[in-house]
């Protein structure tokens, strides 16, 4: 008879190898630097979303002084980074910290029980390339696989695409080998991905279109930041990095907040700014003035107005119609124009997925995460000892799961004092009023978010898109709220 091999055993398991999960396993080093643990990554590098977005002009569209970790100060004379600097970025991080060792690549977590006998996740992953699962047991487990899948982005069915003689391209699975210089491009979509393409590609296409099929806010954000460079020249690199951080945290929750309160104002001041930067006969009303108030959805920002220079240079252009049909030369629109093409870029969205499509499950009895209730935006209702990270839409990702991972730790530190091997999140009236847990317009966001577990009334129950209530939410008695069930090692029977 063979062995039976016992599953490895890890005091925390993190998955995904992204700027969450580094940044998780780095917090754990500083805060619990006894405990065990290693990060599950299906890839076979460290970065995430930033090793996995290879196109043209890929970037941050926040700040690096917000977007990267409070422990690792930026320092780069640009504050809008390219794609592969927030990937080096990372990496570095987890060279620096040591937690790159601690990364299995290839594997990828399908499943995931947690058992009440011995109050620990039994977690079964897949290797990528083929072979046998591998299976751990772990106290926490900490999903950092974002919010999307990794594997294919959204495409809509267009009619007639099969027709079309030249590539069709999803902006997710960009060929390294694409060959656009001197081609007419059309770039589906309105979205970050496009508005960041546009002018990556125009300096080598022969002409660039962007086809929208409505208008999306888009605002010019100045490449560098000149008073974090000037901090850095005149202080220690930590208090230029905090004042920096600090500085730029109050302005994007001064530009959200202005937005909702003084819409007509907001949209009044990106109208007066898009006329400086584009030529004066522009159909501004067209194509850039949604029929939704600023961040109803998401603002687009475009470093220096990178993208409105493109188009002042007729370089590139903008149409916002609908599409009829894709013809072998490129694109019949419904008002009976068309767009000749010979490369069509589908920047058309994303797929989302709720905690990389893991199947997770309490004691044999799989969870129904669509009916599961947001507690700190951390946490599942009656799910034990499982944190997630998922940051807000309105500031940059980071800051919100930095506070959740801050949070997971000192909770975890709390249960070990006081000999806890359990910890619950239990919502008091099951029948209370549920919103999607992703209230946001996006059209990629209303495709999926059905999937999403749900928020409710309550301080601890809502996510409130607001980084100060959560920084006094996430930061307050772990007790506080009374909402956290704890239990000590199950007592077996002799």
């Amino acid at each position: 008879m063979l062995p039976v091999t016992q599953p490895e055993h890890l005091d925390v398991l993190i998955v995904g190898a992204g700027l969450s999960g580094i940044g998780a396993a780095c917090r754990l080093e500083q805060d619990l630097p006894g405990k065990s643990y290693a990060i599950l990554e299906a890839r076979d590098a460290i970065g995430g979303t930033w090793d996995l977005f290879r196109y043209p002009g890929v970037r941050s569209d926040s700040d690096l002084h917000t977007l990267g970790y409070r422990f690792k100060p930026w320092t780069g004379e640009n504050a809008i980074v390219d794609g592969d600097e927030v990937r080096d970025y990372i990496c570095e991080t987890a060279a620096e910290y040591g937690v790159d060792r601690s990364v299995r690549f290839g594997l990828r977590v399908t499943g995931a029980n947690w058992s009440s006998e011995d109050s620990l996740w039994h977690v079964d992953a897949s290797p990528v390339g083929g072979g046998d699962p591998v299976s751990f047991t772990c106290s926490w487990l900490f999903c950092a696989s974002g919010y999307f899948r990794y594997d294919r982005g959204y495409l809509p069915e267009f009619e007639g695409s099969d027709r079309f003689s030249g590539p069709i391209v999803h902006p997710q699975a960009w060929p390294e080998d694409l060959d656009y210089e001197g081609k007419k491009v059309v770039i589906i979509g309105s979205g970050a991905t496009a508005v960041t393409l546009l002018p990556a590609l125009a300096g080598q296409a022969a002409h660039v279109t962007m086809l929208q099929r409505s208008p999306t806010y888009i605002v010019s954000v100045p490449r560098k930041d000149a008073v974090a460079n000037m901090l850095n020249r005149l202080l220690p690199e930590q208090a230029a990095f905090a004042i920096t951080r600090r500085k730029n945290i109050w302005r994007q929750q001064f530009v959200f907040r202005l937005s909702k309160s003084r819409p007509e104002l907001v949209k009044r001041f990106l109208r007066w700014s898009l006329k400086q930067q584009l030529p004066e006969d522009f159909d501004i009303d067209r194509h850039f003035t949604p029929s939704y108030d600023p961040w109803d959805q998401r603002l687009c920002a475009v470093p220096s107005g990178d993208l409105f220079k493109s188009l002042s240079r007729g370089e590139s252009s903008v149409v916002t119609d609908r599409i009829a049909s894709f013809s072998e030369s490129g694109i019949n629109l419904e008002s009976g124009e068309h767009l000749d093409a010979d490369i069509i870029v589908t920047a058309t969205g994303l797929e989302l997925l709720a905690f990389g499509g893991i199947s997770l499950s309490v004691d044999g009895i799989e969870a129904d995460l669509p009916r599961k209730i947001a507690y700190k935006g951390a946490m599942l209702s009656d799910i034990p000892n499982f944190a997630y990270a998922l940051g807000n839409y309105n500031v940059s990702l980071t800051l919100k799961v930095g506070l959740v991972i801050d949070y997971v730790c000192r909770l975890i530190a709390y249960m070990d004092r006081c000999g806890y091997k359990k910890c619950t999140p239990s919502h008091p009236d099951p029948s209370v009023g549920t919103n999607p847990m992703l209230e946001f317009g996006a059209g990629y966001v209303n495709r999926s978010v059905h999937l999403f577990p749900l928020q409710a009334g309550g301080a601890s129950w809502e996510m409130s898109m607001d980084l100060a209530r959560d920084e006094r939410s996430l930061g307050a008695e772990i007790t506080a709220d009374g909402a956290l069930e704890f239990e000590r090692a199950a007592v077996r029977a002799a």
